[in-house]
């Protein structure tokens, strides 16, 4: 008499079965779901949006500019001597508003280092540097 050998792998083609079924059943089911809508509380104080930032534009010759996004799109011709005061002016009205700088392409790194090593020491919190996307 002959013996029979043990099969030890595990056939997976019924389990390959199964999950196509349920596969065609959730995409034939789930444009038929109706979408929760939330009804959320109102209430008598909401959280003010962001205000805009300022932006401290450096050009190529390195003469400076102060842009407030928050009253308008003006550029504002600035010294050196006078950025800190003119910013400080700003934080007056919004406290919480971020100081971005824009350097020219052309300009050295060190002239837009200049003017945020300036802003560190006058105590301006919120500083970041504007970049443009690569695409542009």
């Amino acid at each position: 008499m002959r013996q029979r050998r043990l099969m030890n792998s595990i056939n997976v083609v019924p389990y390959i079965d199964v999950m196509l079924v349920l596969l065609v059943i959730f995409m034939v089911t789930a444009p038929m779901i109706q979408t929760g809508s939330v009804d959320l509380p109102s209430v008598g104080k909401t959280s003010q949006p962001p205000v805009a930032p300022l932006e401290v534009i450096v050009h190529d010759d390195g003469s400076l500019a102060l842009k407030n996004r928050a009253k308008g799109d003006t550029e504002i011709q600035v010294g050196s001597d006078q950025l800190a005061g003119a910013i400080r002016a700003a934080h007056r009205e919004h406290p919480d508003q971020a100081v971005l700088i824009a350097g020219d392409k052309k300009v050295r790194y060190e002239a837009v280092l200049n003017v945020m090593s300036e802003l560190q020491r006058q105590e301006i919190g919120r500083i970041g540097l504007l970049v443009q996307p690569a695409g542009k």
